[in-house]
């Protein structure tokens, strides 16, 4: 299995899960976007676009935050141009950002709220600051996947310094074998 790492608004740190997983989970490579702290919707699907049509083999897509809007966005726009390449067999969306209710990111906005064409699930923090938990099983609602709790951790991002995150990797496992 392949693992393409999306990130979110401002990239993901030296302390983020994301560059931890980066590294430790076989055949994972990480989405680069050209601008991480100005992100412009159009650009950054397109740019999650070519990343996914370069790689062979299955894949999930391990996306976080602003990276899970724009997994979404991307999804729902290759559904209907062609269909998601046969290839994505699955999306890990962790922390997806409430882009209705953020101005950084209300570039984003309106969040999509389709069923997704794939399989995927959604991993929500309690007390996440830029997303409800209700917001999150609002999400996962509408986009008919399953949910994943993973009590208060934040925004599951480098200030909850969770390293390898492995409750996360358990997540991904469950998931994974789910396919």
């Amino acid at each position: 299995m392949n693992y393409l790492i999306v990130p979110g608004l401002n990239n993901s740190g030296p302390k983020h899960w994301q560059t931890f997983w980066a590294k430790s989970l076989p055949n994972a490579t990480r989405v680069e976007q050209r601008c991480w702290d100005n992100p412009e919707k159009g650009e950054w699907v397109e740019t999650l676009d070519k990343a996914v049509r370069a790689l062979k083999g299955d894949t999930i897509l391990v996306s976080h935050s602003l990276g899970v809007c724009t997994t979404v966005n991307w999804l729902l726009k290759a559904a209907t141009c062609g269909g998601v390449p046969a290839h994505v067999k699955g999306a890990f969306l962790v922390s997806p950002s409430d882009v209705d209710n953020i101005d950084i990111i209300k570039s984003f906005a309106p969040m999509p709220l389709e069923k997704l064409p794939i399989p995927a699930c959604v991993v929500a923090s309690e007390n996440d600051p830029f997303v409800t938990m209700e917001r999150s099983l609002f999400f996962a609602n509408a986009w008919g996947v399953k949910v994943f709790n993973a009590g208060a951790l934040g925004h599951i991002n480098s200030d909850s310094d969770l390293r390898e995150w492995e409750q996360g990797r358990g997540f991904l496992a469950e998931f994974e074998a789910s396919l």
